[in-house]
């Protein structure tokens, strides 16, 4: 066993190559040729993140790596969590300082983990580090270095977005938002696109009447209307629909176990939201019989307005009790479900092509035994009108790294067109995460060079160009129909 003198020399070993050097992932000339040539300048279109768009309108200064890179990972949370850090270095009490130093203990233990590589690949780009590894011995000299330079106004967010080369952000937005920091966005003239997405998940949250009260009382106040039954209902999230489409939304996002698509009666739905008013205890049944509704009528509104539909599904979320009651959602205690997917994947998807109202659609699952599963499913509704209408998007969460991501293109490759593929997104609530579609990129086009290189792909620029860049960013433009920076 090593001492801690040697592990720490082991880990501050230096010679004349870098870990993130300029072919990092890249194992053959193929793969560095697309890449440097033509995927790596490319702008980026982070059509999904969670970055609060709040902090980005009043361009704030982060102040230290603490504020800006721990505060709200509960990735890196979970991974000091399984290190034996107590909560006090993680979401407790513990000074920044301390919490940093907690979190560089915890990078070496990392190896292998996707964090290893992220971490040092944000260390790389935008702080320009990649001569030292994180840890306790270099911490003290990164967090200075790093807390300088984030105290100077070219890394204040705005600026620091625009040193990622980003032309359009996403964020994820309730139905009940005023979106007043998008307005003061463009009001500024900011050159980013940084757009709302429609997130209506607490519009069906019916299981849990405290959450689902507060939030429709806040519905009624913010359409100025009384909402007395199941059409009125609609007719104030559809009068939200329409006022997120004229400030620029054009995609929409759902967080599900699985797809809900029970059969109903209009009835049946008048009948349960009237329980919901008075607050009247609720069987399972008609929960998910709200549920399907609900995600039937988000889908039509979609369609209208030619908006896309995201659904995340597979996630089983707040497992850990104690921990919910303390910490809340979004803390690092959800996990891969095991739901059955395609049964009601498929009836929720025929109801809407039947009927011709299936909006362009982006499918994520987070298990991945359901990979084949999803990729097949698109293949069944595509109708020829948008090229990959129905998507079988990235690897997420859990399946953001390197294996997860090339598991995606392969069966995506196997079972649909990979070249038809929108590509990469953050999913994420840090401004330093955009190094993620560095690593998509360089895990794409060592997957396509190496097959050149093995002669499975002919060695034919005119080929495999096009689809690197499309991949890359061209797919997204075109299918979104974003427009390039200001």
């Amino acid at each position: 066993m090593h001492t801690k003198t040697q592990y720490s020399d082991l880990l501050s070993i230096k010679d004349n190559a870098e870990f993130i050097s300029e072919n990092f992932l890249l194992e053959n000339k193929t793969a560095e040729f697309l890449y440097h040539a033509h995927a790596k300048n490319l702008p980026i279109i982070d059509y999904h993140c969670h970055l609060p768009v709040e902090e980005i309108a009043a361009n704030i200064n982060f102040g230290n790596l603490t504020k800006i890179w721990l505060n709200g990972d509960h990735y890196k949370w979970r991974a000091m969590r399984a290190n034996g850090v107590s909560e006090k270095y993680i979401t407790g009490e513990a000074s920044d300082w301390e919490k940093f130093l907690a979190w560089a203990k915890t990078v070496p233990y990392t190896v292998r983990n996707p964090l290893y590589h992220w971490t040092h690949m944000e260390l790389k780009n935008p702080f320009g580090i990649s001569d030292r590894l994180l840890n306790e011995d270099t911490a003290k000299e990164i967090w200075d270095e790093c807390n300088s330079l984030l105290n100077t106004k070219s890394f204040f967010a705005r600026e620091l977005i625009n040193k990622f080369n980003v032309e359009t952000i996403c964020t994820t937005d309730d139905p009940n938002d005023d979106l007043e920091f998008h307005k003061q966005l463009i009001k500024d003239n900011y050159e980013i696109n940084v757009l709302p997405a429609f997130r209506p998940d607490k519009g069906m949250m019916i299981e849990n009447f405290g959450l689902f009260n507060l939030w429709f009382n806040k519905l009624q106040e913010t359409t100025n209307m009384h909402i007395a039954d199941f059409k009125s209902y609609l007719d104030a999230l559809r009068k939200r629909h329409d006022y997120f489409h004229n400030n620029g939304c054009r995609l929409s996002d759902h967080g599900m176990e699985t797809v809900y698509a029970e059969d109903y009666s209009l009835e049946e739905i008048n009948k349960i939201f009237s329980k919901v008013l008075l607050n009247k205890e609720l069987k399972l049944e008609e929960i998910l019989k709200f549920k399907s509704a609900m995600l039937y009528e988000f889908s039509i509104m979609d369609y209208e307005k030619n908006w896309t539909q995201q659904l995340h599904l597979g996630a089983i979320r707040d497992t850990n009790t104690k921990m919910y009651r303390k910490l809340g959602p979004d803390t690092g205690y959800d996990s891969v479900g095991d739901f059955e997917i395609a049964r009601p994947l498929a009836k929720f998807l025929n109801k809407l092509d039947q009927q011709g109202k299936l909006a362009k659609t982006i499918i994520y699952n987070l298990n991945p035994s359901d990979n084949e599963l999803v990729a097949t499913m698109t293949g069944n509704f595509q109708d020829g009108s948008v090229p990959g209408k129905i998507q079988f998007g990235s690897g997420w969460w859990f399946l953001d790294q390197k294996d997860g991501i090339e598991k995606q293109l392969n069966v995506l490759s196997n079972m649909g067109l990979l070249s038809r593929f929108v590509g990469m997104l953050t999913d994420s609530r840090s401004f330093l995460s955009y190094p993620r579609h560095d690593y998509f990129r360089r895990v794409l086009c060592n997957l396509i060079g190496k097959d050149v290189e093995a002669g499975l792909i002919p060695n034919a620029g005119d080929l495999i160009v096009p689809v690197i860049e499309n991949i890359c960013y061209y797919n997204a433009k075109s299918y979104f129909g974003f427009s390039e920076r200001k």
